[in-house]
């Protein structure tokens, strides 16, 4: 290949990688503007209106227009915000995070269970958008999807998608065993690879690995607004073999590649710049899968927490926390100052 090619190829990747950061104020403004008043209400919050740290991921009463309130254009251009905003693989598993309250729905066979407005608790359409500040290139905003086991939340400033976390994902059943999807397992790659870099450790490593063979009921960070540092603990990424190593990295990777292209190369960029030798990989609970077990990957900015606890271990909650700038906390401080300097 010649270099004039592999400048254009280099150039070509560029621009098709920052395209939907570019556009993701363009679909924000498209979806709020085929909304009526009402629905608008009910989906425009301010940037620094407290709705915007309600982070939650049971299914319960939430803020902001759900697909029940929108018709066939209004989800399309909800749908086209949500793309946008995550990568190939992190839009599958949202949709498929959210068919699973179809397989609930069915397993439970309750129709007595429902939310307070009357509607089922398990429904796939039960997923609120909220949008804070107003979505432009030149003001920083954001915005949030969230419902049963889903909470994304977005900030953008100057354009781009400057912060992606809290990211939560969760799933029950985590592989499920009757109806027409079973055997659907949407965080398969997370479960095995985290087993496989587990199931390579020699018994001297694992002495540093595990920290308790009790996992803890959820993730530990919950909902909290702000996360500090756990306890550093578990094995330095130094301290694992050449093939340990492979393995972590692609376990990060998989956590990293949910988000939108131009996002998450800039995150990988700050983890390396933390230190990839400073991340730690610790383990809790049981060491094969069908018993609680929980992992978490942890850094100076990164915390990466997966947990299998519940409904016999078959019910999985795993979040992604970026420890200096969840909400985009840092980026918009930077912001600001910048703001007042002028």
């Amino acid at each position: 290949m010649t270099l004039k090619k592999i400048v254009s190829s280099s150039l070509l990747l560029m621009i098709v990688g920052l395209l939907p950061a570019q556009h993701v104020q363009e679909k924000a403004n498209t979806f709020l503007n085929s909304l009526s008043d009402e629905i608008k209400a009910k989906t425009l919050f301010t940037l620094d209106d407290s709705e915007r740290f309600n982070m939650n991921y049971v299914p319960i009463p939430r803020e902001g227009a759900t697909f029940h309130d929108f018709n066939e254009t209004q989800k399309k251009a909800a749908l086209d915000l949500l793309r946008a905003s995550l990568s190939e693989e992190g839009f599958r598993k949202s949709q498929e995070i959210m068919e699973l309250e179809k397989v609930l729905r069915i397993i439970e066979n309750d129709d007595n269970d429902k939310m307070p407005d009357g509607r089922p608790r398990r429904d796939p359409l039960n997923y609120h958008f909220c949008i804070f500040g107003n979505p432009s290139k030149d003001q920083p905003w954001g915005w949030r999807f969230e419902g049963h086991h889903l909470s994304l939340n977005f900030t953008s400033t100057e354009g781009i998608i400057s912060s992606s976390t809290p990211t939560f994902f969760g799933t029950n059943p985590g592989i499920v065993s009757s109806t027409e999807y079973k055997g659907k397992e949407v965080l398969k790659k997370e479960a095995q690879l985290s087993f496989s870099l587990l199931h390579s450790m020699t018994p001297e490593q694992l002495k540093t690995v595990v920290f308790t063979d009790v996992a803890p009921h959820d993730i530990i960070t919950t909902t909290k607004k702000k996360v500090e540092q756990l306890e550093s603990l578990g094995i330095p990424y130094t301290d694992l073999s050449q093939n340990q190593k492979k393995i972590f990295m692609e376990l990060l990777d998989l956590y990293i590649n949910n988000y939108e292209h131009g996002f998450a190369a800039g995150f990988r960029d700050k983890i390396n710049k933390a230190g990839i030798d400073n991340l730690k990989f610790a383990w809790a609970g049981s060491q094969h899968p069908g018993k609680g077990h929980y992992f978490r990957i942890q850094g100076p900015s990164l915390l990466i927490e997966y947990d299998n606890t519940q409904n016999d271990a078959n019910h999985v909650h795993t979040v992604v926390r970026d420890l200096t700038n969840d909400y985009g906390e840092d980026v918009l401080k930077a912001h600001y100052e910048k703001e007042h300097q002028h």
